[in-house]
Order: C-alpha cells, then structure tokens, then sequence
C-alpha cells in the first residue's frame, strides 16, 4: 500500500497548492533545465541483491553475430516463468500516453518494488562511484575484447557494451516548486532503464534507441534534496552493431503547472502554400494534471527564424485564442490557423535555403500565462510523382542519400552536436543531400541540425519486429512496445522540416511470413498515418518481392540492394544466399502509383588508402582474397570495385539509376564507417562500407560520389597514390574520378592517353599504366574546356608532422571538439601514404585529449590513448575545452626521429 499512500500525498500537495503553484511559477511557467552533469556511476548490481530484470528472457545457447547482413530473421522463442524479480508491471504505464485505447493500459501495482535495494536509496553513499557527465556511453574507453570466445565479438564491435549499469544524482526541489508537474526527460539510454526517485520506481523505458519521460512529482521531496537512480540493462547479443552502454543522450529536468502542453504536444501542418502565401494550421493537446476541472485560453505568435535558430523581429503571423475547458487528469485538444505572407520555403541546398520558423504556444488560466511552448517548423511541399521522383516545393530533387548509425566513431554512442555536425558537414562538401537513419530514432539534436542544414531525412524507427536477427533484440518487447514506440517516435520528430518520409522498419523477418507480416506492415503504417497524415510511410525491403503482400501494404516502395540486383553474377550460381535479379521495373509495373527509393545501395567497402593487386577489369566484384581483399592483414582495397556479397560497386548502381529516371534516388551505405559490423573480416572492430573511415577521412570513394553529386563542381582525383618502391616496372593502374567528361593522364610529363566517359561510365581508367616513380597528373575537362587538375607525388622517407585542427577556436562549455588531423610528410612535404608511425600526443592548458584514432578497422588501441600509429600516413585527435576555463591549449604530436608537429587551439567561455 505504499504506492498507494504515495499518490494520496500528491493529490493532498496538489489540491492544497494548486494556485499557489501557478503563482509560484507565474515568471517562469516552463523551465527545461539540463540535468547532464555530476552523475555518479558503477557497473552492476548490488551485492547480494535480487536479479532484477524487466521480463524473462531466453537462454543463449547459439551465439552467431557472424552471420550475413543479409540472413533471414527468425522467429521468437517461447520464454518460461522465473523466480527472478520482474519489473515490467512497473514500467509498462509509463507508455499509457502513447497508447490510443484506454482499455489497453497499464495498471501499475499497488506495491513498491525493490525499494530496499542500496542503490536506490537516498541515503546510500555512492561517493567511491565514478564521476560522469551525461552524454555517458561505458563501453567506448574499451578495452576492445580481441578473438573469439568469451567477450563481445565482431558484430557489437568488441567494446564492452552488454551488462547492467547504474546512475545515481542528488538534486534540490524548492518548496516553490508545490503545486508544479517535475517531469524527468530523458533523450536516449541504452537499455531497459528503470527510474527510481527516493527509494520509488517510478517508471522505465526498454527500448535503448526511445526518447521517454517519467512523472516524478509524487515521489520529490519539495523543499530538500532527491535522489534519483537510473538502471540500465544491456543484454548480449542484442544488437547487429555496436548499441553503447549507458545515458548516451541529454536528460532534462521539466518544470510546468499543472496545465500545459502535453509531451511533445504541437503538431504544426502547411496545408495550402504558394509564393504568395501559407496556411499553418496548428493543433495543441493540452494537459490538466490538476484536480480541477480549468477553462483555459490557447494562442500562438509565429516568428520567423534566422540561420543559427534566433527569432527575427516581430511575429509574422498570430493564431487566434481558442478557449477549452479540460476536466481533471484528462488532455483537450485546441486547433487553429493562419496565413503567413510571401512565406520563405524550407529547402534542400544548394538551389533551395533550409528556411525555418518558431511557434509560441501560450496557456492563460484565469488571465495568467501559465505555460508557453516553442515549437520550430519549416513551409514546403513534398511530392512524390512515381514516374519522376521526389519534388521539394515544385523542384525535382534527386536523393542523394547516406545511411548514418548513431555512433560518433571515437566517441562512441555519447552523442555531440559538434561530432554530429562535422559529420554532415564534410557529407554537404560531398554533395549529400539526405540522410537515412538506420535503423532507430536518431537524437533529437541531429534531426535540429539538419532542419537547419536542410538536409533531408527519411526517419526510421525498427530493424527487427516479432521476428529475431540477434537472440535478445527488440523483438522480445515488440508486442508490448511497437505501439507507444511508434507513436513517441512520430509526435517528436512530426514538425521537423527535413523529416520527408516514416520508415517502420528494415529488412524485418516479416517479409518472409506472407499475410501475416504484411498485417503488421499496415498496423504499424495505421498508426503513422494517425499521428501525421501529411507524410507517407515505408519499410526497406531486401527480399520482399511485388507479387507478395509485403510491399502493398506501404505507401512507398523502398529497396536493399534489390533495385541492380543481389548476387546476380555468375559467382554466386548455386549459392544459397539471396539472389534477386534487378526489381526496379519489376515494383514500377506492378505498383505504378508509388515512389520507388533504394533505402540502401553499394555497401563497396575499403581500407582508406589501400591498394591491392591485381585491379578486377569488371564495374564490381565481390571481397575474397587476392581479389580486393586481404584477410591476413584485415584489408580491402580501395579502388573503389569491391562489395560486400549482397552488394555492388557505386559504379554499378549509378547504370541502374541513370537507366531508370523514375527511381527517387539513393542512400549509400553507409556514410561513415561504424563500430561493429565489420564487414568482411569478422576479427577487426569497425566496419568497411563506409565512404568516410570512422574519423572522418575521405576515402576515394568520396571522390567518386562527389563527381556525381557535383556535377556543376569542378574537382578530378587521381588514385592510387604514387610511392610504389615495389612495383617499379609493375602494371599499376591509375584511375580517375572528376565532374568533367573527359581527362588526360601524365606520368613525369608523358602523356599516357586522353579519355572520354562512355555511357553509363563514372571512372576513367588507365589499367596498363607501368609504375615509375615521379609525379602522376590528370587533366580533366569539360565541355572541350579544361575543368581541374589533380596529381600525385612519390614521397621520401616520412620526416615530420602536421597537425591541422578542423577548428582552431571552440567554447570552453566541456562540450565543444576541435578534431586536429595528423599527417605525416616527407622532408618536402609531400603526403606519405603508406607511413605507420606510432605517434605520442601531449597536450597543454585549458584543454584535454577525448579520443585519438586512425580510421584502420583493424586497430585495437582503445579510443583514449594518447599514443596512436599512423594509418596509411594519417591520424586524428579529437580536443575538448575544459569548462569554463577560456585560454590556448596547445597540442603536440612527437614520433621518433620525425620532427614534431604543434597546433594552437583558443578557447572562449562565448560560443559563437
């Protein structure tokens, strides 16, 4: 009955203070106060304490995370009951917000449970704990596990994420605060977290990928200190690639009134818009929290933002009050709109500006402000015509995509928005215009960066449903949580401008079960078109075929691998694997009235900067030894020709594209390399299907899909490099990628022969050149005309470093980074390509060295080392600014006899 007395309190607290909370928060109606610093945190359970667990699970008994991408799902197992202490009855009603049928909610039991485990008590000293910051994932420091056997293998990338983790943080309530909703948000936490306040579970969340909130008001003590406890859960063999440990995103203390907005309660739409004008209409659900029934006076002003998200003079526009009166512990909704005039339109670059606005939502009870709610949003129209493609406000836009997974590299899942950034930064100079979120809710900060960047995004949700790809993945809680899941996900990311597209899903197990997957195909589409009938909604498909129910069920067509086809050359006759010949006019005849998109194409993987020999003289090969791989030493080459099996070559999928003009376009995997997954070498710890190494260094391929990408961009890049002391008098091919039509090679000032692009060719190659030291330059042209130039140089012995940092002024706010890239030169300066020095880094003044790395899949040195070997002549150093602390840090790299490499970095308390 303690529960019990615990809720009589609070509706004691509330019905006593609730004026006297409304006057008490009369200046500050909503405060969101960031609640990421000094935590304390430890590694299991108590000694001696019950096993907690959210739910039963199955006994691993065949552990395999080196299996093909591409394997079929399997179906779940069926658990039996446990003597171990089960705290999903606790934890399940933290859904109920998100669950459209009252009689489907969860009735929390009377009890506490629990409550006497020392790490959720108040006055337990965690003192000996670890002192952490929030983002906080516990795995990324390492160490790697190395080998087979006991530990985390290839698939989660080696570090240990899998185990059970605890935070604990004391925090003070003013008995000003009487009378006020205290809400905990939390932005993501790796997995199964449960949430104690003073000794109460209070709620939870399983799903690792979710952004979540808990209600603390009736536990807090008002006018002393709390104590909040955090369990996390993070199974082994949960994942397909590296999950993190840990609170891995923002946590927010949220203070309101009893009324005011529900959780991510505004929904704003752009139903009629021209040049002229733009009708927004808005929609808010409010909540009344109090034991009253209130009449309560709705209104919103619109702003106009600028670039960096700042208001711009007087509102545009104002939606009327709308008055509504709520009875208690209910939500009413409120509905209104208006014309914005001459709207600017949020759009794509380079030929559109990401031009964005800013909803405040005011409540007024009784003439007073008693919350008020800010809401960004962008005007454009998408359309989706299936013989033409994707149309941004009337424009015809090419997706020009890239799968990201939300690890940072080095810094593992802690999510930073400077990381964040850079990333899409260095994907813009590509010419990358979309991003696809494979395959989980991404933090809710990139989906604000590339609202203002004006990238697209196609949002995905799950990679697995009821069907299992790992032992103890999300499909043990889809039943329970697809629902709440799936509705949190669309009411947080519904009103961002670059969200074009919902997927439900990725290569789920269902495309195999006939009918009854395709009915949880259009369960969960139902349920994206209530929450936002202004988009459509998908699922990637890698098997599904037009002639199964699968793909009817979704408003889009979105494809894996299908469109240029799985394993349809000769090599892979009689293999077992998929085999799927080229779908793309297959989908379009059968389903003439939707879009078609290839959600992943390519995954060509590569070691940046390594070259293997012999070069295939076909558009694509598979990785196997002595044809673009080597498993000895972990490499495969970086001609840019060679795919994982179910995959092609970018060369490959540009002909299927450029043959069929009505597909929408592509998202590459992957953008970036990532932790886990490493494919074709299980031993190594990241993977190769990037077109960017795990730091951030272009591979060649970069350069490939620049050329297409940019068209208009003059750019040529020449590879292999040119320091070959072994393969003198050897046929070492020399190819070239650049936006021109046509180009020359010269080697030591001889022309090696003028080449033009052919139909449906992307490269030029000169595949008998014979290696000479020396210098080695293309000239391309466009048009007739020349277009640029690239050469490379056979480098000497490795002399010296340099050091380049991408910024050389941050904030000294404990969150900004400077990524300084090392290079190791020659005396002259030229690049040495193949230099593997172990290099050493010291660091000096108001600064400190988060992470070093080099990009090699197969490097096992742990993130936080200072001391880290060259990969094929680079390396990089990711620099933070200690917190309040403005000065100049100064970073050296030493290695050996080369001669040192220095790099000044400022640090200001203001950020820009």
């Amino acid at each position: 009955m303690r529960h019990a007395a615990v809720i009589k309190r609070f509706i004691l607290l509330l019905s006593v203070a609730f004026a006297v909370g409304i006057a008490n928060a009369e200046n500050l109606p909503r405060e969101r106060i960031p609640l990421d610093a000094d935590w304390r945190f430890a590694k299991g359970d108590p000694t001696n304490a019950p096993v907690l667990q959210y739910d039963v699970r199955p006994k691993v008994t065949d552990v395999d995370d080196n299996k093909s991408a591409d394997s079929e799902p399997m179906a779940a197992e069926k658990m039996a009951a446990t003597r171990q202490s089960i705290l999903k009855p606790w934890i399940l009603p933290t859904a109920n917000p998100f669950i459209k049928e009252p009689a489907k909610f969860h009735i929390r039991p009377e009890a506490d449970p629990e409550s006497d485990i020392s790490y959720v008590k108040p006055d337990f000293d965690d003192s000996s704990w670890q002192h952490v910051n929030l983002p906080h994932d516990w795995a990324i420091a390492g160490p790697f596990h190395v080998g087979r056997g006991e530990g985390v293998g290839g698939g989660m990338g080696r570090l240990p994420s899998p185990g059970i983790g605890w935070y604990r943080k004391r925090f003070d309530i003013s008995t000003n605060d009487i009378g006020r909703q205290i809400f905990l948000d939390v932005d993501g936490a790796m997995s199964y977290a449960m949430v104690w306040i003073n000794g109460h579970l209070a709620g939870g969340w399983p799903y690792g990928y979710a952004s979540w909130r808990v209600d603390l008001t009736p536990y807090l003590n008002f006018g002393g200190t709390n104590q909040i406890a955090i369990r996390l859960d993070n199974p082994s063999d949960s994942s397909r690639w590296y999950p993190g440990g840990g609170i891995y995103r923002n946590v927010w203390l949220l203070k309101v009134n009893p009324v005011h907005v529900g959780q991510w309660g505004t929904q704003l739409t752009t139903p009629d818009i021209s040049l002229s004008r733009a009708t927004v209409k808005l929609k808010v659900t409010v909540d009344n929290d109090s034991t009253q029934s209130v009449e309560v006076s709705v209104a919103t002003k619109l702003f106009a933002l600028d670039e960096n998200g700042r208001r711009k003079g007087l509102a545009v526009a104002n939606i009327a009050p709308a008055v509504i009166q709520i009875t208690p512990h209910k939500s009413g909704i409120v509905e209104g709109g208006e014309i914005i005039e001459n709207p600017k339109l949020w759009g794509p670059p380079p030929s559109q500006r990401p031009n964005r606005y800013l909803a405040v939502t005011t409540i007024a009870q009784n003439g007073k402000i008693v919350d008020e709610y800010e809401t960004p949003f962008g005007i454009r129209i998408i359309k989706f015509i299936p013989d033409e493609g994707l149309f941004v406000n009337g424009e015809h836009i090419s997706i020009r995509g890239v799968n990201q997974h939300s690890d940072l590299g080095a810094l593992g899942m802690a999510f930073n928005e400077r990381a964040a950034q850079r990333q899409l930064e260095i994907l813009h100079e590509m010419g990358c215009n979309a991003i696809r979120t494979s395959h989980n809710p991404p933090a809710p900060e990139l989906l604000e960066l590339t609202d203002r960047m004006g990238f697209l995004v196609l949002d995905e949700i799950f990679d697995c449903w009821n069907r299992k790809k790992t032992p103890l993945d999300f499909h043990l809680i889809f039943p329970d949580w697809h629902e709440p899941d799936l509705r949190a996900f669309i009411r947080r990311d519904r009103n961002h401008p670059s969200v074009f597209l919902w997927s439900v899903g990725n290569e789920v197990g269902e495309q195999y079960t006939g009918g009854e997957g395709a009915a949880v195909v259009k369960e969960l589409c139902g349920i994206v078109h209530q929450e936002d009938p202004t988009r459509l909604a998908t699922a990637s498909m890698n098997f599904a075929k037009p002639d199964m129910p699968f793909p009817a069920a979704l408003d889009v067509i979105s494809l894996n691998y299908q469109g240029e086809g799985i394993r349809d050359t000769p090599e892979f006759a009689g293999t077992k694997a998929i085999h799927t010949p080229p779908q793309y006019d297959a989908f379009h005849e059968k389903f003439p009235d939707k879009l078609i998109l290839s959600s992943e194409t390519a995954s060509t993987l590569s070691a940046r900067g390594t070259y293997l020999f012999p070069v295939t003289d076909k558009d694509f090969s598979p990785v196997r030894d002595g044809a673009g791989g080597d498993s000895t030493n972990q490499f495969v080459s970086a001609y840019e020709l060679y795919a994982v099996d179910f995959g092609a070559s970018p060369d490959k999928v540009f002909a299927a594209l450029d043959r069929r003009p009505f597909v929408a376009g592509e998202f590459v995997w992957s953008g970036f390399d990532y932790l886990g997954e490493p494919t074709p070498y299980y031993s190594a710890r990241s993977s190769y299907s990037g077109i960017l190494d795990l730091v951030g260094f272009k591979k060649d391929r970069f350069y490939l899909y620049q050329s297409r990408w940019r068209p208009d961009f003059p750019m040529a890049h020449i590879l292999p490099h040119w320091t070959w002391p072994e393969r003198v008098g050897k046929i070492t091919p020399v190819h070239v990628f650049t936006s021109g039509d046509e180009a020359e090679l010269f080697l030591n000032g001889k022309s090696l022969g003028r080449k033009k692009k052919g139909a449906y060719e992307y490269r030029l190659r000169w595949d008998d050149v014979i290696y000479q030291p020396g210098t080695l330059k293309v000239v391309a042209y466009k048009n007739g005309k020349v277009w640029a130039t690239d050469e490379v140089k056979t480098a000497g012995a490795p002399a010296k470093l340099k050091l380049m940092a991408d910024r050389d002024t941050i904030c000294a706010d404990g969150n900004d980074l400077s990524f300084v890239a090392v290079k190791v030169k020659d005396k002259n300066g030229i690049m040495s390509p193949r230099a593997d020095n172990l290099i050493h880094f010291d660091i000096k003044g108001p600064g400190e060295i988060v992470a070093t790395d080099n990009g090699a899949p197969m490097d096992f040195q742990p993130f936080p080392s200072h001391d880290r070997k060259a990969f094929n002549g680079f390396a990089l150093v990711i620099v933070r600014g200690k917190a309040g602390q403005s000065g100049t840090i100064k970073l050296t790299a030493t290695s050996g006899k080369l001669a040192t490499g220095t790099v000044f970095i400022k640090t200001t308390l203001k950020k820009d």
